[in-house]
């Protein structure tokens, strides 16, 4: 598998922390669980990274997590910024199987997307963000799995909307302009 890193994904790298970081503060709590909330830049994170591959992908959540929680939270919380990173190189892993860029984001390749942000979420929140949280912060496992299962279904769901949309606009727009498309 090759993955090209030049300046188009470059500039995907830098927007796209720089909106990731932006998005961090847009967040609807789910109350029930602290510290856990559906957010918006889920989407974000799993349509760049079905655009551009991995790279961009653990670039933009890795640095995009830890730049939102030290600019809006005051510290860097690494033990859910790792999965960040994870789950931005997970769905970026398949990124060629989507079709996103040339306009073929339906059907199938719709439902890899899916299939594939659902399971990367689950390894990222549902495995590695409580095992580092009981590692790093010797955090109550009760507590944190709770609220890892609740991670990966708020990111679960806000990708499966707003990270489908994103991939068909774009696909139906933007692939056909050949704005973002990526060159071979």
């Amino acid at each position: 598998m090759k993955f090209k890193f030049g300046i188009k994904e470059v500039v995907a790298a830098g927007i796209g922390t720089a909106l990731f970081v932006a998005l961090t503060e847009i967040q609807i709590p789910l109350g029930f669980i602290p510290n856990t909330a559906l957010q918006p830049r889920a989407a974000l994170l799993a349509f760049l990274s079905a655009v551009f591959g991995p790279i961009v992908g653990c670039i933009v959540g890795l640095a995009g997590h830890a730049l939102g929680d030290a600019l809006f939270y005051g510290s860097v919380w690494w033990s859910w910024v790792f999965p960040d990173a994870l789950f931005g190189i997970g769905v970026g892993l398949f990124a060629s199987k989507f079709a996103i860029t040339e306009g073929d984001f339906t059907g199938k390749n719709l439902i890899m997307f899916n299939v594939v942000q659902a399971v990367s979420n689950a390894i990222a929140w549902i495995v590695l963000a409580p095992v580092l949280d009981i590692v790093i912060y010797a955090e109550p496992a009760n507590k944190v799995f709770a609220q890892g299962f609740f991670a990966f279904l708020g990111n679960f769901i806000i990708t499966l909307i707003l990270g489908t949309l994103l991939g068909i606009g774009y696909s139906k727009i933007g692939a056909k302009t050949g704005s973002l498309k990526k060159e071979d």
